[in-house]
């Protein structure tokens, strides 16, 4: 992938002639002011005063997209190389769809790779806190039965040692913990939320029941909805339906059109409000040409926008987020400023980063996605820097 151009300095400038989307409101007759960092505030223009000004020539502005489940892209994948390099490569490639901050996603793997994966996190975090939000371990503690590409050999009961790590790592290495609930004691889980870490139940075959009494243990969010869990039917309704019946749970979904029909998805909008985030699941061939990768072991062969195993098992997606907001848009049926805030205020309110992210006004982290009506990407603002996009009609 070619570097981006080179960001701007990060003395105090203004966005210009946008249409701006808050989180709470829409707004097309201030600019947005920026500081370091930071958004010092939203300003007409006769208020700004003397400094640099970029004329957005009326593209829409958001906040940052905030993306919970990356396991990789632009041609790496988290768990194949554990390092900082990687997590750059992801950030960067993250940025051409508009996705600003993260959670490095490992799937389940060895109990030496979680250690190393929240050893990278955690220096990661000292330069790039507001980037790199956090890891996401999705598994190992997983019921078989729902494995999806996950590797079977890895899959395994809670260690409580390993537990006791990642409790000790804490939210601000750990944000984010997938496990089949029904796996896992309630005391267990406890330990999790105790940390101040989201628990998240996905690769489960819970019953309702069981779902429903781990919800009240802690479990505070669903993993990829409809994928990887108990449906609900007639007379089983699921985790999926215990995830609708509990309306203070998360969830994360893929809009891809793939891993869930559109019209499920509209249905879950419609159960879930609030509490229904966007998720890539994002693989190598996001930015890239591959046709291949490996995930859980498995060769998984991207295809006509599919990334699917040998024997048709979905291994991830090919999804950027930008692509996720548009489908939301056009083929759900969901309004921008609602399909936005899925991808910014949703997430960020769901592992309690959201006094800084996920929102556009004065004190907020200058994480921006500035793109066209047709959701080309047109530039970004990382932590204060602005960076327009080449060839922003391009496919990423």
């Amino acid at each position: 992938m070619d570097d981006l151009p080179q960001a701007s300095d990060s003395k105090r400038y203004a966005l210009t002639n946008g249409t701006v989307f808050t989180g709470t409101e829409v707004v097309r007759d201030r600019a947005i002011l920026i500081a370091g960092n930071r958004i010092q505030g939203l300003c007409s223009l006769e208020e700004l005063g003397a400094c640099d000004r970029i004329d957005l020539n009326g593209a829409n502005v958001a906040p940052g997209f905030i993306d919970l489940q990356l396991n990789g892209c632009g041609g790496v994948m988290f768990n194949d190389a554990i390092t900082a390099a990687t997590l750059n490569t992801m950030h960067r490639t993250n940025l051409r769809s508009g996705t600003t901050s993260f959670l490095p996603t490992l799937i389940t793997t060895s109990d030496a790779d979680m250690a190393q994966a929240m050893a990278v996190v955690a220096e990661s975090r000292k330069t790039a806190p507001h980037n790199v939000l956090g890891l996401h371990l999705e598994g190992p503690y997983l019921n078989l039965k729902r494995k999806g590409i996950h590797n079977a050999d890895d899959i395994r009961d809670p260690d409580p040692a390993m537990l006791h790590k990642i409790a000790i790592a804490g939210r601000d290495v750990v944000k984010l913990v997938t496990l089949a609930p029904e796996q896992v004691a309630p005391e267990q889980i406890q330990t999790l939320v105790d940390a101040g870490i989201r628990v998240s139940a996905g690769h489960t075959d819970a019953t309702f029941e069981e779902a429903i009494a781990r919800f009240e243990a802690g479990v505070g969010m669903a993993t990829h909805l409809f994928n990887a869990m108990s449906p609900w039917l007639s007379r089983k309704p699921g985790m999926v339906g215990a995830v609708f019946r509990h309306p203070e749970v998360y969830a994360g979904i893929i809009a891809d059109g793939q891993h869930v029909h559109f019209d499920s998805i509209r249905l879950a909008k419609q159960l879930k409000g609030d509490r229904l985030l966007l998720v890539t699941d994002a693989t190598p061939p996001v930015g890239t040409q591959m046709t291949s990768f490996i995930i859980g072991g498995q060769e998984v062969f991207y295809r006509d926008g599919k990334c699917v195993s040998a024997d048709g098992t979905l291994g991830g997606s090919a999804l950027t987020m930008i692509e996720a907001i548009a489908n939301c848009v056009q083929q759900v049926g969901i309004e921008l400023p609602e399909a936005l805030r899925m991808a910014t205020l949703y997430p960020a309110q769901a592992i309690a980063v959201d006094a800084d992210l996920g929102w556009l006004g004065a004190g907020a982290i200058a994480n921006l996605a500035i793109f066209t009506d047709d959701f080309a990407m047109q530039a970004i603002v990382d932590c204060g820097h602005y960076q327009a996009l080449q060839n922003p009609k391009s496919k990423i």
